[in-house]
């Protein structure tokens, strides 16, 4: 399985919601019974549905115990900014619009588009990492090929 970088935070956010959905298992159990206790199960739309829930709730649980299980922490500290990778924040300038636009690099899992975290996986990101300030990168978007120019690397 693929390796999933993130920070200490993403990490600490990814181990609680895998605790949450973990806890709720109780939960789906007693809805179970207590749809089961109402008789017939062919007829039963409660039990279907407690089952339903069931089901999507162990393959959230597996989902997330594989990124738990596959994750790397970055260590902050190693993190430079002579060329542009992970947890970098990156000032750029789209040739096309003249608009200035600032990201952080992140993983997928923490990416929120609209606080400025942008995923590192995205065609944005992928053209971005590797790259040095005053380099013009292209991405390939749904839109077409944007030109970015690096104008800041920091932390």
């Amino acid at each position: 399985m693929a390796l999933h970088y993130m920070t200490q935070e993403g990490f600490d956010k990814l181990k609680a919601e895998l605790a949450e959905a973990i806890a709720q298992r109780p939960v789906i159990s007693a809805a179970i019974a207590e749809a089961r206790d109402k008789g017939d199960l062919s007829e039963n739309a409660e039990y279907e549905a407690a089952r339903e829930a069931q089901g999507l709730l162990e393959l959230n649980i597996s989902k997330l115990q594989d990124l738990v299980a596959n994750a790397r922490v970055i260590d902050e500290s190693q993190i430079g900014t002579d060329v542009v990778q992970m947890l970098n924040k990156v000032k750029v300038k789209n040739l096309t619009t003249k608009q200035t636009m600032t990201f952080t690099l992140v993983s997928e899992k923490e990416a929120d588009f609209m606080s400025g975290k942008l995923a590192a996986q995205t065609p944005i990101g992928k053209a971005l990492m590797g790259h040095k300030v005053g380099d013009v990168v292209e991405a390939q978007v749904p839109a077409g090929t944007v030109k970015f120019e690096i104008l800041d690397i920091s932390l």
